[in-house]
This record gives C-alpha cells, structure tokens and sequence, in this order.
C-alpha cells in the first residue's frame, strides 16, 4: 500500500512524463525523514528535471510544504537508470534544492548529498533588491 506522499508524488511526475507505467516512487523512512526515490522510463527522464532542474526542485518545493503539513522532512532522489553499467551523475546544478542542499541524480539508487551554506541568489531576487533600494533613495 503506498503512502499519501508517495500518491501525490506518482500523480504529479504521471502527469508530466510520456510513459506513466514506468514511473516508480521508493519510500524509505531514516533517522533524516523521508526518501522518496523516482524511477522513470529513460526518455522521460529530462522531464521530471526540467530545465536547469526547475521541474524537479518545484517537485521538492511542493514536498516541503507536504513535509510542513505532516511534520515530515522530506527528500526527493531522482534515479538515472539510463544505463546500468556506466555510473551516470547529472549536474548538481540541476538538482540543487531551495535550502543548498544539493541532491545529485545518479543512475541505481546512489546518491551524493553535499551541503552548501551559501545558496545562490536567483536574478529576480537581485533585480528587486535594487529597485527597493532605489525606492528607498527617493525623498517622499
């Protein structure tokens, strides 16, 4: 019987990929919360990332609110069972999480976690953290 957060994840990557028989979501409960590992058909597997990872750290993204709501950490690893025999690691640039850590996509269940104390500010931020401080060089 799999879980509500395993459901919810299912849903979301079926709705996304070409081939949703092929999608698999692993629950492992640890002393660090929760793993979710997703399996997906090869072909779909630039999908459930997205470009730049975006698609996948929106998916950890509605995760933490999940995790807020059932007072769950939880961790999202997507596999690369592309090929087998080749030990395959996507960028950790695609796979980055909002919080630095960084969770890289590797092929057959391994994954690599590596904190970053300093995430990284995306353009938007930049651009309106200059236009509140010209609004603030404005007499009113």
């Amino acid at each position: 019987m799999s879980t509500i957060d395993q459901q919810f994840v299912e849903y979301i990557v079926k709705s996304l990929v070409g081939n949703p028989d092929d999608v698999i979501v692993d629950r492992i409960v640890d002393e660090k919360g929760v793993l979710l590992t997703l399996t997906v058909n090869p072909e779909d597997l630039g999908r459930v990332i997205g470009r730049r990872g975006v698609t996948a750290q929106s998916l950890r993204t509605l995760l933490r609110a999940l995790g807020t709501k059932n007072a769950a950490r939880y961790n999202l690893k997507i596999v690369n069972n592309d090929n087998p025999d080749e030990s395959t690691v996507i960028s950790s640039d695609d796979a980055a999480t909002e919080d630095g850590e960084i969770v890289d996509v590797v092929d057959n269940s391994t994954a690599v976690s590596v904190d970053n104390d300093e995430p990284e500010e995306s353009d938007f931020a930049k651009k309106s953290r200059k236009e509140l401080a010209e609004l603030d060089d404005l007499d009113i």
